[in-house]
């Protein structure tokens, strides 16, 4: 039996986590994926280049329709604890930015990459990867 394909939108991409695209687009599903402009050369053959404001719901769901699926990506890389500002600024905003978006949207599934629960030698990266899976920030 034929699977049906489906339209993907990604976040953060042609990052940490990139293959995924490949293997979205290897399974015959079309793949947009909101990079920074530059970023383009970085992107899986086969996947349509989107480049918007990961940080602005307004942007990300001008574009998002007609997804069935919202991959976020978008994080900081190599995470550490003297990155505290940067995830909350980036990981936090983008990550709300887009659940925000996707249920405007009407996204069937939203999926969000968060993180293990490690040493607490990056406890501020927890934090904000948590604030977004219970949908309010938290102050620590």
């Amino acid at each position: 039996m034929a699977r049906k394909a489906h339209s993907v939108f990604v976040t953060g991409g042609t990052g940490f986590i990139g293959h995924l695209i490949a293997s979205l687009v290897g399974r015959g599903h079309r793949v947009q994926d909101l990079l920074r402009d530059g970023s383009q050369r970085k992107l899986a053959q086969g996947a349509e280049a989107v480049v918007l404001d990961p940080l602005s719901v307004a942007s990300i769901a001008s574009h998002l329709t007609p997804a069935n699926t919202f991959v976020q990506l978008v994080g900081v890389r190599h995470p550490n604890p003297s990155k505290a500002a940067e995830f909350r600024a980036i990981d936090q905003t983008a990550g709300c930015a887009g659940a925000e978006a996707a249920a405007r949207s009407g996204v069937r599934h939203f999926v969000y990459v968060s993180v293990a629960q490690p040493a607490p030698v990056i406890k501020a990266y927890v934090a904000v990867r948590s604030a977004v899976e219970t949908g309010f920030a938290r102050s620590d």
